[in-house]
């Protein structure tokens, strides 16, 4: 049931009718189970594996709080952890680790006898797990309280919106707007939540799958097929298609549960406007940047300890963060190279940080240039074919009409967008729209759905990170 399809705006409106008639608890538990429809949706199958999780961790946290032995917290924490973190490898990564221990195995000279099994990965579970496990450590380091309500936690881990592709939310924001009685703001919520949606829409539809269908087409040309110049617009197009792929859905989630008075937090500012990656890492994906800075960059030391030590803390992080996204050596490889970037920055310091204006366009600019091409391997199938493209971009550049032609779609799509955010960034705000004039809204908005009604990309994609 994707965002952008007649049967969720069904299913909301119908959750949103309901909701209104409800006191909370009525409102909570009819939300409750609206997500685990919503979720059955994807495949039934995987209600189980959602439900375990929420009891082990509702019941360990339970469990430490009745307790006031440290040991006793310890295993607890530690029982949670193997089981959440072992359905999470046992679904995500199994086939990874096994085929490679076979190719190890096989380059040694050893007969590799290892049988793979057809693991299909539960959409959502990378988001859920780092969830629930945030929940659990909170209430082990004594940051907040457990819930005594089984229901409120399940609505909590499940909540619909953010369910499969984010954001992380941390129990302490999303937890007490569950459990006390929500306000009334219809107003705000309202007009609100409508640019949310809006900007959804248009960044999912019009950006991501508009450019998505160019970059999919020149990744999965054959060997040989491509210039260097195509392989390089098919960096930039995937660039903005992940983008407007996953901010739209953080949006469309934020804006629809701004419609039933519940808060989401803010997943992108603006990430192509950084100018370092530390900028970037609090501009993009900022629920799993900052899950990552405080569940196991400061664990490990963060920046205490020697250059070296901070140096591996920043090194491995990205290396687990690239391996969150996906079970692969391509997903290895770009969070190794965005490790490597921090790390390089972290060293020159204050030799690239340009104060003037110009200065930091330029900045912009070469950072933005970098980060696309890092998305080469995140995007790539292969190792290889990574490789192959990264070849062809720094020695066969050659004007070709489908170059051109992807040219022209990413200046037509993305110019605009680029200048809006420009516009929302020289004022420090995502809301400035909001205070603007009712004439300037009114022409954002109606610049939003004419581009929805007269350029619907010719194949409506599912949401790039419903697979992480």
């Amino acid at each position: 049931m994707l965002f952008n399809s007649y049967a969720f705006w069904l299913f909301f409106a119908l959750v949103w009718v309901i909701y209104r008639l409800l006191p909370h608890r009525g409102q909570n538990l009819m939300l409750l189970g609206a997500s685990y429809y919503f979720y059955a949706c994807w495949d039934w199958r995987f209600l189980p594996l959602i439900l375990t999780t929420t009891l082990v961790n509702y019941f360990t946290a339970i469990g430490m709080e009745k307790s006031t032995d440290p040991k006793r917290h310890k295993w607890l924490m530690a029982a949670s952890a193997v089981v959440s973190l072992g359905l999470l490898a046992y679904f995500k990564y199994f086939g990874f680790f096994a085929e490679s221990a076979a190719e190890l195995l096989s380059w040694l000279g050893f007969q590799a006898d290892i049988k793979m099994l057809n693991i299909i990965l539960p959409v959502g579970i990378s988001f859920y797990t780092f969830q629930t496990m945030s929940y659990t450590i909170d209430v082990y380091r004594k940051q907040i309280k457990p819930t005594h309500s089984l229901a409120d936690f399940a609505l909590y881990v499940a909540y619909f919106p953010q369910l499969v592709a984010g954001p992380i939310e941390r129990s302490s924001s999303l937890l007490p707007q569950i459990t006390n009685s929500r306000k009334n703001r219809p107003h705000g919520d309202f007009s609100e939540g409508l640019y949310l949606v809006m900007l959804g829409l248009f960044l999912k539809v019009v950006v991501g799958d508009n450019l998505g269908f160019i970059a999919d087409g020149i990744f999965s040309a054959e060997k040989g097929d491509l210039t260097g110049t195509e392989a390089l617009v098919g960096v930039y197009c995937f660039a903005f298609q992940i983008y407007g792929d996953f901010a739209g859905y953080s949006s469309i989630a934020r804006g629809v549960s701004k419609w039933l008075g519940i808060d989401l937090m803010t997943n992108f500012r603006m990430p192509y406007l950084a100018r370092n990656p530390s900028d970037f890492w609090q501009r993009w994906h900022i629920s799993l940047s900052s899950w990552l800075r405080d569940y196991l960059y400061i664990p490990l030391g963060g920046n205490r300890g020697s250059k070296f030590m901070v140096y591996r803390n920043l090194m491995i992080t990205m290396l687990l963060g690239g391996l969150w996204h996906g079970a692969g050596w391509t997903f290895l490889i770009w969070g190794g190279l965005h490790g490597a970037i921090l790390c390089i920055y972290r060293v020159l310091g204050d030799r690239v940080k340009l104060p003037d204006r110009w200065g930091r366009i330029v900045a912009t600019l070469f950072f933005f240039h970098l980060v696309c091409l890092t998305w080469l391997f995140f995007r790539a199938d292969t190792l290889p074919q990574a490789w192959e493209m990264l070849t062809l971009i720094f020695t066969q550049q050659e004007m070709t009409p489908l170059a051109n032609y992807g040219l022209r779609m990413l200046v037509f799509f993305c110019a605009p967008l680029m200048a809006y955010e420009i516009w929302l960034d020289q004022a420090h705000t995502l809301r400035r729209l909001e205070s603007a004039r009712w004439g300037w809204r009114a022409a954002a908005y109606c610049y939003f759905v004419f581009m929805l009604i007269v350029f619907p990309p010719p194949v409506f994609g599912q949401f790039i990170y419903f697979q992480f």
